[in-house]
């Protein structure tokens, strides 16, 4: 991302990002999952992810987490400053993706949020932190009844959605966008563009001025009303 992106991204919501990607093709980018801190600060991130199977009895035993290279455990170690946890959990929410302990050690090494498309134990205390979090559901049982951590940093599924690693992850109170990394400072841009024109009209039309000519501009008379009211906005 170029230096503005990020502060960009963190201005807009994920309704006008979907819009501005499918401008460009792209239906499939919209994780369905609940910030567990409706409160807390716009996530904005380069996805850093971790895939986990169905768990095997004789694997996955709460022996395995003695050992430091155990994907999550080492994953929580490793995933970058300002990155997002991506965590597959193939949308099963009957055993926990993570619990506090692991987000907290996620939040104090300066990660940027944590998504799964099962569910975080610990739930409340996670809420607490005011830290960008989102999941399907709360689960309370722990991961290694369901899930068998294998591969770090690799694409995922995640809430139906393919996430490559580097891909920008922006989530809001509604959900997710997943951008590709590619694209990713083309579309703040524009999703930046497009917001400020949004605010404009949403402040007429609560004035009770018509959508029509306004919402998309066709009145060329709008126009110049729209660049002085950004002018001074200073926007």
């Amino acid at each position: 991302m170029k230096d503005g992106t990020r502060a960009k991204l963190a201005q807009v919501s994920t309704a006008t990002l979907t819009t501005v990607l499918f401008k460009r093709g792209f239906r499939n980018v919209f994780l369905a999952l609940s910030p567990l801190a409706p409160e807390a600060p716009r996530l904005v991130g380069p996805a850093y992810t971790l895939r986990t199977i169905p768990a095997r009895e004789d694997l996955d035993g709460l022996d395995v987490f003695k050992d430091p290279a155990h994907p999550q455990r080492r994953g929580v170690e490793e995933c970058p400053p300002g990155a997002v946890f991506v965590i597959d959990s193939r949308g099963d929410a009957r055993a926990a993706s993570a619990g506090g302990i692991l987000i907290t050690r996620l939040k104090a090494r300066g990660v940027a949020g944590a998504i799964t498309d099962g569910g975080f134990r610990d739930s409340p205390e996670i809420a607490a932190m005011g830290w960008p979090a989102y999941h399907a559901r709360p689960s309370a049982p722990t991961n290694l009844i369901h899930h068998h951590c294998v591969d770090l940093n690799v694409p995922v599924a995640c809430a139906g959605v393919g996430v490559h690693p580097g891909d920008i992850m922006v989530g809001d109170g509604e959900g997710v966008v997943c951008i590709p990394a590619q694209i990713a400072d083309e579309v703040a841009e524009e999703a930046f563009e497009q917001t400020v024109f949004e605010d404009f009209v949403q402040e007429r039309v609560a004035a009770g001025h018509t959508i029509r000519g306004l919402y998309p501009m066709t009145d060329p008379a709008n126009r110049p009303i729209y660049e002085a009211w950004r002018k001074a906005m200073g926007r």
